[in-house]
């Protein structure tokens, strides 16, 4: 894979007054393409060079090659999970506001769990919207590079709750930060998409293991 630094999705200043365009030009130039930087120098031109950053992430926990990828799939997640005017848009009809409807009670009731979840996250880390294998949705909250890709959910959308990330602006006020991207700053159709690819794949993997039991059933009957 050709690991290259992302551009943004956005002008550096798209954000503002929500987050300004120095915390985003600091986030991006000196954290973002530092854990790139990093990853290129630790996998060189072995074999890890032509993994997808999804399968290094799973392949290499605990190791500073992990650290790496994870952190850049967490920040260019990240970026995505950000939008101008985001949150002022509610969320429409669709499966993710069912699901949030059905899990938090409204988006109210999503607006005070995640802010529990992210204002909650002891040190340096994320928190996470994901979906679990059974469709449910949850927040929830990991430390430094940690993600959801280690496990069996698969995140919707995500905030960094790293210092860095908002002390230019907030200084260490990381709850103020916290309900500004829950007011103005979530990207509600990354979310939405997000949602609806897991959707697929986990329907597409059901299929493939049905047709695999039935072939397996074949092969036992015709022997």
């Amino acid at each position: 894979m050709n690991f290259e630094l992302k551009p943004l999705p956005y002008e550096p200043d798209a954000l503002e007054p929500h987050m300004s365009a120095r915390t985003l030009d600091f986030h991006y130039h000196k954290h973002y393409a530092g854990y790139m930087q990093k990853l290129k120098d630790a996998i060189g031109s072995g074999g890890l060079a032509r993994a997808s950053l999804t399968e290094i992430i799973r392949t290499t926990r605990d190791t500073d090659v992990f650290r790496n990828a994870a952190q850049v799939f967490n920040h260019e997640f990240f970026w995505q999970s950000l939008a101008p005017s985001g949150s002022r848009r509610q969320l429409t009809d669709g499966s993710l506001k069912d699901r949030i409807d059905r899990d938090f009670g409204g988006p109210d009731g999503f607006r005070e769990a995640f802010k529990e979840k992210a204002s909650g996250q002891f040190g340096s880390g994320w928190a996470w919207l994901v979906v679990n294998p059974d469709g449910t949705l949850a927040i929830t909250s990991t430390g430094d590079a940690d993600n959801p890709l280690t496990t069996s959910a698969r995140p919707l959308l995500t905030l960094d709750v790293w210092e860095h990330a908002y002390y230019l602006d907030y200084q260490h006020d990381r709850g103020k930060y916290i309900e500004v991207f829950l007011d103005h700053l979530i990207n509600w159709r990354f979310a939405g998409l997000n949602l609806e690819e897991a959707a697929a794949t986990d329907a597409s993997d059901t299929t493939r293991a049905r047709g695999s039991r039935r072939g397996a059933s074949a092969a036992s009957r015709s022997s």
